[in-house]
């Protein structure tokens, strides 16, 4: 016999997931990827038993039942009067949506373990969580001497809500094509060899640290566009070292938001002094006030809670009003300001 429930406001119910959420977090990750929701969606609308979930899906049927119950707990399944569950919709988005995964890969492998830290992080302007990988003073740093998985998990994410916005992006810089472009804070190089694919004339210069630019030649080489690509190795931190100069167009793509405002108002005055005669600055942002769904800014408000704890702790993403401020006290002024794919803001700035 089902005890009777009584009504309560819907908060209680939000507090009491929300002090358990990183549990419920495992049991949902555990079930996406021991097949334990696998067996669920198979069941289809006919529902199945914890006892079939166990066999179907190799786990005991302690593992099975706990994995369906915290599941249960965050509406990914659903439990029918005859003790079977079935998927919500919410479930199978858990296990289909691309952004759904690459979003929970990302919160698993980089910033799980050292999240404990965010408190400490958070009051001391440092990413103490990032110990939990090695001693370096910002994940930029130690990029690519993370362990693989979450390589993998780290590159997966950035590319994932960057590579969607590169072609319009590009659509609208290269109206008139710019013959020098820096691109500052290249990562793996997916915008420079874009353009180099895509324009035959132009020749593109890319700062970064010494790791990454590794990765960006060797993609560079693999895509026959190598000759036109200079790589400058650079401590971007570094105030006093100024970029090289005389460049049509200047691009900043998800950079900015990896630094604290101070770093902000110096990397965009180092960029303006870059350019040459008429040259522009292009920033490529993701702010969470202009997210065309409640989703986005989830998301990229999510996103401000891992630069705190893991990236630098001094670095988070940005209002439009906060950065746009930034912008004006360098005393340069915006010529566009114009949405660009799902998520991201271009602005073309100049003295």
């Amino acid at each position: 016999m089902t005890t009777p429930r009584k009504p309560v406001p819907r908060a209680f119910r939000q507090v009491h997931t929300l002090a358990f959420a990183p549990l419920f977090f495992q049991a949902a990750m555990a079930a996406r990827n021991t097949g334990v929701l696998a067996a669920v969606r198979a069941a289809k609308s006919a529902g199945i038993t914890p006892a079939d979930v166990a066999r179907v899906a190799g786990v005991s049927l302690y593992a099975a039942r706990v994995m369906l119950e915290g599941c249960l707990a965050v509406e990914l399944v659903t439990l029918g009067a005859n003790m079977t569950y079935t998927l919500s919709d919410a479930g199978y988005l858990w296990m289909t949506d691309e952004m759904a995964r690459t979003n929970a890969n990302f919160v698993q492998d980089v910033c799980y373990a050292g999240a404990a830290t965010f408190e400490t992080s958070a009051v001391e302007g440092r990413p103490a969580g990032l110990a939990v990988f090695g001693a370096w003073p910002t994940i930029y740093a130690g990029l690519t001497e993370l362990p693989p998985a979450v390589q993998e998990s780290w590159f997966a994410f950035d590319h994932f809500f960057s590579d969607r916005a590169f072609p319009s992006a590009f659509d609208r810089l290269f109206r008139t094509p710019p013959r020098r472009l820096l691109d500052v804070g290249g990562n793996t190089g997916k915008w420079a060899v874009h353009c180099l694919t895509h324009d035959p004339n132009v020749e593109i210069t890319v700062l970064d640290h010494p790791g990454q630019l590794e990765r960006l030649r060797a993609n560079a080489d693999a895509a026959g566009v190598s000759v036109r690509l200079a790589t400058v190795p650079i401590d971007l931190l570094d105030h006093t070292r100024a970029f090289p100069t005389g460049f049509d167009l200047v691009w900043m793509s998800q950079f900015l938001d990896c630094f604290g405002e101070d770093d902000i108002l110096a990397l965009i005055q180092r960029g303006i002094a870059a350019l040459g005669e008429a040259g522009e600055l292009a920033i490529l942002e993701s702010f969470w006030d202009r997210q065309p769904t409640d989703v986005g800014e989830v998301v990229t408000q999510g996103l401000s809670l891992y630069f705190t704890c893991m990236a630098n702790g001094t670095s988070r993403m940005y209002h439009s009003a906060d950065f746009l401020e930034l912008i004006a006290r360098a005393g340069l002024r915006v010529v566009a300001d114009e949405p660009v794919g799902h998520m991201h803001t271009l602005l073309l700035v100049k003295p």
